[in-house]
């Protein structure tokens, strides 16, 4: 495990944001347009994603003690390994703003991390060099 890094988009964003937040298992990790506050996303997202969480932690706000336990963002305190957020800045599904908030913790914690934004790109990378320039910013990270 010591050399074991983690990355994922979206839904595995917020996975590799929660697996260095809350478990000491990875070296380093890359969160492409990651969930990092799940309150934040309840009440920031399009319409069409808005009560998408409502059926996997319960409904907001009634349950925002659940969300607030499960938001990687109020667990900043237990991160160690160094972070690298991709975000696209027209992303309508997991605001901006989720990567930009974590990033600014972490650099304030003094914890190596980097975000990399995308002009004019959305929930996933479309453009073909953005991909490339993802996948190599990672790596880039990595080593």
């Amino acid at each position: 495990a010591d050399e074991l890094c983690i990355d994922g988009g979206s839904a595995g964003g917020y996975t590799t944001l929660a697996c260095l937040a809350f478990r000491d298992v990875f070296k380093a990790g890359a969160s492409y347009f990651g969930v990092s506050d799940l309150g934040a996303l309840a009440t920031e997202t399009h319409k069409f994603e808005s009560r998408y969480l409502d059926g996997l932690i319960g409904p907001y706000p009634a349950e925002k003690a659940k969300y607030d336990a499960r938001s990687p963002i109020n667990a900043v305190d237990n991160l160690t390994a160094p972070l690298v957020f991709f975000q696209g800045t027209e992303d309508k599904v997991v605001p901006v703003n989720q990567a930009e908030m974590m990033f600014n913790l972490m650099k304030s914690k003094g914890l190596p991390t980097a975000l990399v934004l995308f002009e004019g790109e959305q929930h996933g990378f479309r453009k073909a060099q953005n991909i490339q320039r993802s996948l190599d910013g990672e790596y880039q990270f990595y080593a």
